[in-house]
Parts: structure tokens; sequence; C-alpha cells
């Protein structure tokens, strides 16, 4: 490594340089990209060492591979074999300290306009300083005095961001199909074309829908038992059909010009994926055949032989899911998202129709006013005129999901017998939170469609 490229990285670390890769070959980057980069990685490396205390394969290795495991573990006071850094109280505690560090981080910016202030500049830099407080927080929370107290009052809180950042990502959910109808119903009247794909992509989206609630009712129903599968499956694909006909309803469409099926079916879609999600984390149901040995019933019959090898399906869906998680925080919180929770919205005049309309980007284009040229990767600073998303929000929304990824590792209300290797294993918890949260988007989505005929005298940019 060259010179100038360590001396960029020890000014990245100490101070309030733009993080950059040494390779030359790489894209430019945005200041502003770097920093949200940079704080994910700190998310990620947190949430992967949640999924190693959580990881009984992972405790038993150390105890067979490291020399002198269990005089270490009383050197650092974790117990006779370690039982203190791992299992759902260690998760808790780990959490707290990244919980603890974006909600400061949130305290510190609110109302931070001007990237040139001392805050931004903190914010946006001395990235090695951060990792020490991240570090010193997750590890400080072991030393909580009355620790019973602390997890039965941190489990709450913990249950309450989740669901908290649950709302927040089905609020968006529903902004992003009005916007994506919006945008292209804009193009539609100055080009043909987008009436087409308009048309197009409606009829993909009920299809999908409808053959997922079919494939459910074949899969996850039988003609004896499945009472709760069979109930469920008929409400929410009876939702899904209600919502639609009020988004083409005569008294809707007066009010809201912009309301079709594309929408609806945006909303049908996530619907029966949540449905699939939380049957798939139902308990499994069991009776007794004809030589009086227990059967499970109500799942797919090739899904049994999927769980099989647990490893394989617990790292590949864990991966998966915090992949999802870290795309959900980072597309949540942009200005634009953080202005529509707050109900401000372009304007149908200023849309342009675009395939890609949920990519545009925060700042101007003109951003690259200063462009830093290092023997590394170019950084772009686009921040020089004004923050292009909110500091604060930002980390908020990262707080919100380091208490969602704590919740969902230790299988929110069954955490005693949670274990990452049983982690697709179902509970009713999960089942549960799954199917709430299929209704509230329902709601959502529903009242967005007739609070102009409830309010009347009010606006709705929706």
């Amino acid at each position: 490594m060259s010179a100038p490229c360590c001396a960029g990285q020890l000014a990245c670390c100490c101070g309030t340089a733009a993080c950059a890769l040494c390779c030359k070959c790489c894209p430019k980057i945005k200041q502003s990209t770097s920093t949200r980069f940079m704080y994910a990685l700190y998310f990620i490396l947190v949430t992967i060492i949640c999924c190693v205390m959580m990881s009984t394969t992972v405790a038993n290795e150390m105890k067979t591979h490291i020399p002198f495991y269990k005089q270490m573990c009383k050197g650092i006071q974790a117990g006779e074999m370690c039982e203190k850094l791992v299992g759902y109280s260690a998760v808790y505690k780990v959490c707290f300290g990244m919980a603890c560090f974006f909600f400061l981080f949130f305290l510190f910016t609110i109302k931070i306009n001007s990237s040139k202030s001392c805050r931004a500049y903190i914010h946006n830099g001395f990235w090695l300083i951060k990792l020490i407080l991240l570090a010193a927080m997750c590890s400080g929370a072991f030393f909580i005095p009355d620790q019973d107290t602390f997890l039965n009052a941190w489990r709450y809180v913990g249950a309450t961001g989740g669901f908290l950042f649950i709302a927040i990502q089905l609020i968006l959910l529903v902004e992003f199909a009005h916007k994506w109808n919006k945008n292209w119903t804009a193009g539609a009247n100055h080009k043909q074309m987008w009436s087409g794909l308009l048309a197009l992509v409606t009829l993909i989206l009920y299809s999908v829908a409808v053959a997922a609630l079919v494939l459910m009712a074949l899969f996850y129903t039988r003609s004896e038992g499945c009472m709760y599968n069979k109930v469920l499956i008929g409400v929410n694909g009876g939702l899904c059909l209600f919502v639609s006909l009020v988004a083409i309803s005569p008294c809707v469409q007066n009010r809201q010009p912009h309301s079709g099926l594309l929408q609806s079916g945006v909303i049908s879609c996530y619907v029966m994926y949540l449905t699939f999600s939380a049957l798939s984390s139902k308990p499994p149901e069991t009776i007794l055949d004809e030589n009086n040995q227990n059967i499970t019933i109500c799942v797919p019959e090739f899904s049994q032989g999927l769980h099989r090898d647990e490893n394989l399906v617990t790292g590949l869906g864990t991966t998966i899911l915090f992949g999802c998680i870290l795309y959900s925080c980072l597309t949540s919180t942009t200005r634009a998202s953080s202005e529509a929770l707050r109900g401000l919205y372009a304007t149908p005049e200023t849309e342009v129709a675009r395939c890609c309309f949920c990519c545009v980007p925060d700042g101007d284009a003109d951003a690259e006013e200063h462009i830093e040229k290092r023997r590394g990767q170019t950084v772009i600073y686009d921040e020089k005129k004004g923050t292009v998303y909110s500091y604060a929000y930002f980390h908020f929304v990262f707080f919100l999901a380091s208490l969602y990824v704590m919740m969902t590792v230790t299988h929110w209300f069954h955490y005693e017998s949670a274990q990452i290797e049983k982690f697709f294993t179902g509970t009713w918890s999960i089942f549960w939170i799954k199917m709430v949260s299929c209704w509230v988007c329902v709601c959502l989505y529903l009242w967005t469609l007739i609070a102009p005929l409830c309010c009347p005298t009010r606006e709705f940019s929706v």
C-alpha cells in the first residue's frame, strides 16, 4: 500500500476526510454514500457478532479448538464456560450498546443542515474513534447492575422499537406504490408507451398474487384440519380483492384520479408474501396416522426435506434476511423517504417518468463541484451546498433497526429457547407479528384511499 493511500486512510479514521478504497479502478463515490456505507458496515459487524452469540455450533467449536478456553473464560469473568457471552442475554446487551450508539448520534445530529458545521464533520469522519466508542458501549452493557431488571425492561423497549421499524417500512411501501403509479401515470399523459407498461406491470403483479394464493391453498391446506391456514388465506385474499375494488371505485377516483390497480397490485403481492412467510413461520401441526405415528400436516412435503440441512438453510436464510434489513435501512434514510413520512411529496408537475424512478439521487446532478483525487478511489464531495439526507433521521432508523435485529435474532418473545440454528423454526410470536404486519399494511393503504373522503376539507398529496 502506497504512502499517500495510507495517509488518506489515516485521515479517514482519525480526521474528517471521506473514506475511500485504495484501488484506483473503483468507481467514483460520493461523500454522503461513503458515510452511510461506513455506518452500515458497523451495523453489519455487530449483527454478525449477535448471530455468533446465538449459535450453539460456534460455542461448541470454540470449546473444542481454543486452548485454555475454561481458564480464559474465568479470567475475563464471563462464567466457567463463557456462558455470559452467549445466548439471548448477551445479544440484548450488545444490541443495547449499538442502539445507544445510534441514538446518541441521532440526538447529536438533530437539525444539521450544513455539512460544514462541527457536528457534520464528526458525523462524516473520525471512523476509528467511532468504532472504539461502539465497542466500548457494547462491552459496557455487560457491566450493567441488576441484569434481570435490565433485560426485562429492555425487552419491551426492543419490542416497541422493532414494531416501529416494521411500521416505517410498511408506510414507505405504501408510499412507494403511490409514487410508482403517479410517476408512470405522468409519463402516460405524454407517451402511450407508459400506458402499456402500466397495464403490463399491473397484470404481472396480479398474476403473481393470484398464483401465490392458489399455491398456498394447495400446499398449506388439506381437507381435514389446517383451520388457521384456511381462514387466514381466505381473509387475506379477500382483503386484497376488497382494496382493489376500493381503489377503482368512483368515489375514490373522483377525489384521487391517480388511484389505480398498480398500487393495489403491489400491496396484494406484499400481502401474499407476508401470508406465505407467516404460514412458513407457524409451529407445525401434527396428527396421528393410521399407524398411530405423528405426522406433520399443513406444510408442503418438500419443505420438510429442505430443513434437514439446518446449517445451510439457516446460513442462507439469515444472510438474505439481514441483507433485506440493511437494504430497508439504507432506502429508508434518504431525504425523499423522510419527507414522505412527514407527508411531503413531489408535485405532479415536477414528475418525470422513468423506469428506475426510485433511484433518483438525493443531491443535484451538478454535485461534482469538488472532486478529491487520491491515489485510490475518487471521492465526490456532494454536500458542499448542504446535506443531501437527514443525518438525525438516518441514525434514528438505524437505532430502530438495532432493536429489530435484537428481537429477530432472539425469536421475539420466545427468547429463552432461541438459537440461530433454529432461526426458521416456527413460533407463534413470529407468526402473529407477520400476520399483524400484513393487516397493518392493508389498513395503511386503505386509509390513503378513504382519507380524502373522510376529511374532504383537507388536501392530501398521495
